[in-house]
């Protein structure tokens, strides 16, 4: 009998009959509280065999404590129109008995069979949980922060009004400039060549600026989009 214990173990019994007679046996036991035999009696018909079920019933096993508990199989040739099997066993004489002795072994498994049980515990619970996970994330790229991408699009939207501010006094400019021309034709008295530098300094600023701001642009937006 295998362990551990706590619940019961069967072992079966192979009993033949290769005599060409009918044969009557019974299954006796020095501890029978402990054990259930099925069947523990009955016929064999000639060339046949039955399967005969001993179950132990659970108990405190002792690795210390030998065990004493033995079965014994009994046979006899079953007589012509067989009635009573209790009369059968009553009159059979002793040199018409056949016997055979069973000792009981109880056995516990090793630690090392609790090792790969456990661990094939062990790898049926990974995979299961793999399985019901599914595969492992990949891990997402780098990006910029909240706070710094609110930064970054407040700076390109002021750059962009100053743009817009900027080409507006441009255009304003040019507007005066043109004005002053026509004054300084109108006038005889104004220099042409004057009129002409203030003219072209004018403008020049705030085409210098217009570029600069659009330089300033293209970096940020530049950093923003990397």
């Amino acid at each position: 009998f295998s362990g551990p214990f706590t619940d019961v173990v069967t072992t079966n019994l192979k009993l033949r009959n290769p005599s060409d007679r009918k044969v009557c046996f019974k299954v006796k036991t020095t501890a029978p509280r402990r054990y259930c035999v099925r069947p523990n009696s009955g016929i064999i018909d000639p060339g046949s065999s039955v399967i005969v079920s001993v179950m132990l019933q659970p108990f405190d096993y002792d690795p210390n404590e030998k065990s004493k508990h033995k079965f014994m199989v009994q046979t006899t040739y079953a007589p012509p129109n067989i009635t009573d099997m209790e009369a059968v066993w009553k009159e059979a004489k002793p040199d018409e008995l056949m016997d055979s002795k069973l000792r009981c072994v109880f056995e516990m498994p090793n630690e090392n069979d609790k090792l790969n049980d456990i661990d094939a515990s062990k790898s049926a619970q990974v995979l299961n949980t793999s399985k019901q996970d599914g595969p492992m994330p990949k891990p997402h790229s780098v990006s910029l922060n909240d706070t710094e991408t609110r930064k970054l699009v407040e700076e390109c939207k002021r750059l962009q009004a100053e743009i817009m501010k900027l080409t507006d006094e441009n255009r304003h400019l040019r507007d005066e400039g043109l004005r002053l021309r026509k004054v300084a034709h109108s006038d005889k008295s104004g220099s042409p060549t004057t009129l002409a530098l203030r003219d072209n300094g004018s403008n020049s600023l705030p085409s210098l600026l217009v570029v600069i701001a659009a330089i300033f642009i293209g970096f940020f937006l530049g950093k923003f989009i990397l």
